[in-house]
């Protein structure tokens, strides 16, 4: 069943990808049926680096990440996950070609309910369009997780096998109830004319969950100063920066509708079609191990699990770049191709 079709590639085409050089940028618009908004026109922004003809990977990170993963020769500005792309790593795009891509709805333009199957849709329509027929690999973190498990469901002739790092098959209560007191905040702050201190508090919120109080205790383990009769706590600075930066990059709906898109997420994992390798990581508050425990058990024999210990919780994927990293190498290795 088609669930949705390409309209145009901005004059991308297979043969001019592989003549491209080693990075490229475009724009593919298509018309995706999606599961609670019916049929809308939307744009597919993605990234492909590395060397013609090498197997595809696809890199999905959490609703913070895009279609730049890391800073190549072409586009040189920080990735949201450089510590995991270069020479000699398992993600290197001297032996796999990177796609990567914009979640839709991440620019703010979609202010309606987005489902991951949606998103899973769109991946399909974008490998149609780049001429790619099957990926070797996807390796997905947090929501980019989720997304491919629909993929794995909904498309499993176009992917290989599945890295799911930090995203189980169905969003646990406590996580859900995080999100949406962030969610409310946003509200909040829209109600005093402040969207953007709303969202910069729900981020600084969502960083609470995302790390561990065992990381705040080495880090902020300072006596409170009195500052214009107030007191401030030391983790204070770091927060405000992170909500600072989260601010700069982000659109007040694409926080709100793919934050709302983690907590609509079900799935039947005995339904998932392709080998598939779930990371767990221990003292992670959204995603308990207990979680991806389940997942891998309805998985059956297609699925398998490695658990990291991380003071980092749901944010290791992107700490822990060397241990992901041999996680990945091993995952995404070629027959007769050395680690």
């Amino acid at each position: 069943m088609s669930f949705a079709t390409a309209i145009a590639a901005n004059d991308v085409s297979p043969a001019a990808i592989d003549a491209a050089p080693s990075a490229v940028r475009g724009e593919v618009t298509v018309r995706l049926a999606m599961r609670h908004a019916g049929e809308r026109v939307l744009r597919l922004r993605y990234e492909l680096v590395g060397r013609a003809h090498a197997p595809v990977v696809l890199v999905a990170g959490g609703i913070s990440a895009h279609r730049h993963i890391a800073a190549n020769a072409v586009f040189g500005e920080k990735g949201w996950a450089d510590g995991l792309v270069g020479s000699g790593r398992a993600l290197d795009p001297a032996r796999r070609r990177l796609l990567g891509f914009d979640f839709i709805g991440a620019d703010g333009d979609l202010d309606v309910p987005i489902d991951t199957a949606d998103q899973a849709d769109a991946v399909a329509l974008l490998l149609d369009a780049l001429g790619i027929d099957c990926l070797h690999g996807y390796v997905g973190y947090s929501y980019g997780a989720l997304v491919g498990q629909q993929l794995a469901i909904r498309h499993p002739q176009r992917l290989g096998r599945l890295v799911a790092v930090s995203g189980a098959h169905r969003p646990h209560p406590y996580a859900s109830a995080w999100r949406a007191l962030q969610r409310r905040a946003v509200a909040l702050g829209q109600l005093q004319c402040a969207e953007t201190h709303g969202l910069a508090l729900a981020r600084q919120f969502a960083m609470l969950s995302y790390r561990t109080p065992e990381e705040f205790g080495e880090r902020f383990d300072a006596a409170p100063e009195v500052v214009n009769g107030r007191v401030r706590v030391a983790a204070e600075d770091y927060l405000d920066a992170a909500g600072a930066q989260y601010v700069a990059r982000t659109r007040v709906d694409a926080y709100l509708r793919l934050s709302e898109s983690i907590d609509l997420h079900r799935i039947d994992p005995a339904a998932v079609g392709v080998p598939t390798l779930v990371v767990a990581v221990e003292g992670d508050r959204l995603v308990p191990l207990s979680d991806l425990v389940s997942l891998v058990e309805g998985l059956g024999t297609r699925g398998s699990l490695r658990v990291l210990r991380s003071p980092y919780g749901h944010d290791a994927f992107l700490k822990e770049t060397d241990r992901i990293d041999a996680i990945l190498a091993n995952a995404l290795r070629l027959p007769g191709e050395n680690a």
